[in-house]
Parts: structure tokens; C-alpha cells; sequence
């Protein structure tokens, strides 16, 4: 990926996220939320590169001690996965660049797909994986608040 294609999907990921009422597409349908226990969830990365892009130490900028605003760069092979985690304490902005994935999420009774051009919103203590059912790779930015610098 070019440096102008990374700058391209930082400048739509920060469009997305400063629109007045943002509309974050594929979350989960208001019949089916719930609480999911992710029985069998997996806990180990598979087919995933992580490159932090860019990050802000915020106790610098505004006084917040051990935190970080971080970009990443995910790529999910075919077949790959994100394993569970948690964002309790953690909120982020999840954008698809390209490709498609499949959420399972602890506040949602059936899986979410996310496809390119959608943003999710990761807060308020969620836990959740992805997996990479499609056949293309999915391409993810993450902006994320940190613990650690």
C-alpha cells in the first residue's frame, strides 16, 4: 500500500469520525442485541499484520498520563483472525478500507459483517473477535486510545 493510499484511508477514517451524528454502519440489528458469553472464542492472532501507523503520547498534549491515541494498520488474511479482547477502558474507531470481515460481539446475539467504507465503533467495555471469512484480504485502520506510551 502506497503512502498516498494510507494518507487517503487516514483522511476518510477522520472525515468519518467528525460528521455531527455518525452513521456506523454494520452494527448490530436492535432485535439482536444482547449479552453473547463468545463461548469458544478464539485467543490466539492468526494471519494478522499490525503496524502501528502513527500515535500521540496524551499526556503531552492533554495531560492524560499513560495514554496513547495510536493508528493502526490491521491486515486479515483469509481465514484470519482477531482475537478476543476486550475495550473495556479502551474506546476505539475501527474503519474497513477494503475486503470484508465478520465481528462476534459481547453486546450482540449474531455476528456483524463489516465490509469496506464501514466504521465500528468499539466502547463502553465490549469484548469481541473478527475472523476473516471472505476470500480477499480485509484491510482495517484502528485509532485507538492506549494504555502505555
Amino acid at each position: 500500500m502506497t503512502k498516498t493510499t494510507i494518507r487517503n484511508a487516514v483522511f476518510a477514517l477522520l472525515a468519518a469520525t467528525t460528521v455531527t451524528s455518525p452513521a456506523f454502519a454494520g452494527e448490530c440489528p436492535a432485535a439482536k442485541a444482547g449479552v453473547n458469553p463468545l463461548t469458544g472464542a478464539p485467543t490466539a492472532p492468526k494471519g494478522v499484520t499490525d503496524t502501528v501507523i502513527g500515535s500521540v503520547d496524551l499526556n503531552a498534549e492533554i495531560a492524560v498520563p499513560d495514554r496513547q491515541l495510536r493508528t493502526r494498520r490491521l491486515v486479515v488474511q483469509p481465514g484470519g483472525i482477531v482475537p478476543l479482547h476486550s475495550h473495556k477502558d479502551r474506546p476505539a474507531l475501527i474503519y474497513t478500507v477494503s475486503g470484508a470481515i465478520t465481528e462476534y460481539r459481547s453486546s450482540c446475539m449474531v455476528p456483524i459483517q463489516h465490509k469496506g467504507g464501514d466504521i465500528a465503533r468499539e466502547a463502553d467495555g465490549i469484548s469481541h473477535y473478527w475472523i476473516n471469512n471472505g476470500k480477499v484480504p480485509a484491510v482495517l485502520l484502528s485509532s485507538d486510545v492506549h494504555h502505555g506510551n
